[in-house]
């Protein structure tokens, strides 16, 4: 039977994603055209276009460097979503375990003055010692991951604020200037920048943020410990009585997927490209749109680089909305929108899936339909007439 390509997991995955992206697009005109329907086509262009809207090739690149040093700490959250989801936990303390990588982060590269290597395995471990605790709290007292997290989110924010009270600016709510204070800790550039027009923020962080997606890919495809991983996140009973270590697999599972997402916090913040701001009230974004990102890549590590950058993307781009015409938060909702709709990827690919079986169940009844009756069997015939 000819293979139907349209049930490839990599086209659905994909027409699934353009799915999303376009009617979010679609929705979000429909919501600017309520409010002020003369710019709406203009400002949901602006939002495509994000770094496009300057018209010097030299400023474009300065901020398509930009756009991609903010790619990196979100694809790296992405990356901790999708982690725990192969294994069926659902990390919702992403964000909280990036508020644990600034924190340790900065403060080792500003009050203690490391390096940028041990500042970035510091929030490694601060990220896994917060996985750590939600997965125990699951396989040894049931206690649900979502519910760990969002209460550890808060308790890690707050501490956060204290801890990076200490290196303040006396002035201002933000932490100290990483360039001035301790140029060592800066992430190296590798020469980078030089394409992005000079620009000092672009650096390692790129390219080891997508050489951490195919080490993900390698893992959880490739390897034994990833086939177990998977094989309890679809039935831990099961991979329990096959000999597995369900407990030890959630546990692990939770710790690895911090420590992904504080990683990637402490590549954005040892860039120098943005300061802590010590008054914060509100868990970053940057974690909750790693589940956006995670969905709308198919939950797939080489699909999520590409989704990151697109969020990303959109994400600056509502920046440049015109605000004379719409409210500074319409690019933060035509944004939301977008994101809110990669949630339904696996469910319009599992509308795809239904809409292919019916396809193919449909062809087979009209092929037996067509198919001609047997003829009798000569020696069975023969054999009745000698009766």
């Amino acid at each position: 039977m000819k293979k139907n390509i349209w049930k490839n997991n990599g086209i659905q995955s994909l027409l699934a994603s353009l799915a999303c992206v376009v009617l979010g697009m679609l929705l979000g005109y429909i919501v600017l055209l309520f409010i002020n329907p003369d710019g709406a086509g203009e400002a949901v262009a602006t939002i495509i276009k994000n770094f496009l809207t300057y018209s010097r090739p030299e400023t474009q690149a300065k901020y398509f460097g930009n756009t991609l040093v903010k790619t990196a700490p979100l694809l790296m959250c992405a990356l901790a979503i999708l982690f725990a989801y192969k294994v069926g936990l659902f990390n919702i303390g992403v964000a909280g375990q990036y508020c644990a990588g600034i924190a340790v982060s900065l403060y080792a590269a500003l009050a203690w003055h490391w390096g940028w290597l041990p500042c970035m395995l510091l929030a490694m471990l601060g990220g896994a010692v917060l996985g750590t605790i939600s997965g125990l709290l699951k396989s040894y007292c049931n206690v649900n991951e979502v519910i760990s997290g969002i209460m550890i989110n808060w308790i890690t924010l707050y501490l956060t604020n204290m801890l990076l009270t200490k290196v303040k600016e006396d002035t201002s709510p933000y932490t100290y200037v990483l360039q001035h204070n301790n140029p060592s800790a800066v992430l190296p550039s590798l020469g980078l920048g030089r394409f992005f027009n000079n620009n000092q923020y672009v650096g390692l962080a790129i390219p080891l943020a997508v050489l951490i997606a195919i080490v993900v890919w390698v893992v959880l495809e490739k390897t034994r410990f990833g086939y177990e991983l998977r094989a309890t996140g679809n039935n831990k009973n099961a991979a329990k009585y096959c000999g597995m270590a369900e407990k030890r697999n959630i546990i692990l599972t939770l710790a690895i997927s911090g420590m992904l997402a504080a990683m990637g916090a402490s590549m954005l913040y040892l860039t120098g490209y943005e300061q802590w701001q010590c008054s914060t009230s509100s868990v970053p974004g940057m974690g909750f749109n790693g589940i956006a990102a995670a969905f709308l890549g198919g939950l797939n590590p080489i699909g999520t680089i590409l989704a990151s950058f697109f969020i990303q993307h959109i994400t600056a781009g509502g920046a440049y909305v015109d605000k004379s015409m719409y409210c500074a938060q319409i690019s933060d909702l035509i944004s939301a929108i977008i994101i809110y709709l990669c949630g339904f990827v696996l469910f319009m690919k599992y509308a795809m899936n239904s809409a292919i079986a019916r396809k193919e169940e449909k062809a087979l009844l009209k092929a037996k339909e067509k198919e001609p009756e047997p003829l009798p069997d000569p020696a069975e015939t023969k054999e009745g007439g000698d009766e």
